[in-house]
């Protein structure tokens, strides 16, 4: 076993470590979008899946940074960024002298967005489930939202799904241009589907000018028909409603996607940073 050779090269071992730490194979390293993903993503990643599927109890211990850093051949720098990570997500808690704990699970889905990467990565520990299927379709107002110069758009509905729990409905309108490029695809051809895909991924794999950034727009709906229903929510039942528009690096806008999310499942947070001096 990897780890443990590594522990006893480096003198470290701890029933809870070896009880609770099974890093992911080192083959996993790559992101949906065929990218290196760093090392303090990876084992964030790592970590965040084992607390949010009740490997690590609340208030339980996680290793200590001498041993992530020894386990994955980092600098404890490395394993702090990630640990910051899981902060900012309210996953876990650190007490100075002591170590960084698990928190007490809150019952809703966690993710910290600072980048469309951070979107992409939404596959790493949840499902997208078709409601309808990607098909044309004539929408006046997400055509004008999309620059086209007519009203046809290709349009599908999804919810994500974390533990077998829907926390957010979807509704994603491309450009003709977009949905030819894509083709056809499986995991969107059929309701009832599951899969672990993000659009913006599947998307960012065929574009010729790939995903730069977005713009993001938050308010507040309220629940009615297939959102409703879909949310298992009451009618009139107040959602958080996040639009997003995807721009490729050409400035072009090549999805909209319009989501509302269970307000008992689902907490939404973003890292805000200074600018450098």
């Amino acid at each position: 076993m990897a780890s443990l050779a590594c522990h006893a090269r480096c003198g470290i071992c701890t029933a809870n470590w070896l009880n609770l730490w099974r890093p992911r194979a080192r083959g996993s390293s790559v992101d949906i979008a065929g990218k290196t993903e760093p090392a303090f993503r990876r084992i964030w990643g790592d970590l965040r899946s084992q607390i949010l599927g009740h490997e690590f109890p609340a208030n339980t211990a996680l290793p200590t940074e001498a041993e992530i850093a020894c386990t994955y051949s980092v600098s404890r720098q490395t394993v702090r960024r990630a640990f910051q990570d899981l902060v900012a997500e309210d996953l876990v808690f650190r007490v100075p002298g002591r170590g960084t704990f698990a928190r007490p699970s809150s019952g809703r889905y966690l993710r910290h967005f600072g980048s469309v990467e951070d979107l992409m990565a939404l596959s790493a520990d949840s499902q997208l489930q078709v409601l309808h299927p990607l098909t044309a379709a004539v929408d006046p107002t997400a055509a004008g939202r999309l620059r086209l110069p007519d009203d046809r758009v290709a349009k599908t509905n999804f919810l994500r799904v974390h533990h077998g729990e829907a926390f957010s409905h979807t509704t994603v309108y491309l450009p003709p241009r977009v949905r030819a490029r894509l083709g056809d695809v499986e995991e969107l051809a059929s309701p009832g589907t599951v899969s672990p895909v993000t659009l913006i991924g599947l998307l960012d794999r065929i574009l010729e000018a790939p995903i730069q950034d977005a713009e993001q727009s938050i308010t507040v709906a309220t629940a009615s028909g297939e959102i409703a229903q879909s949310l298992a929510l009451p009618s009139g039942t107040p959602l958080l409603r996040i639009d997003r528009m995807y721009f490729d690096t050409e400035g072009e806008p090549v999805e909209l996607a319009i989501s509302h999310f269970h307000p008992d499942r689902y907490s939404y947070r973003v890292r805000l940073r200074r600018n450098p001096m």
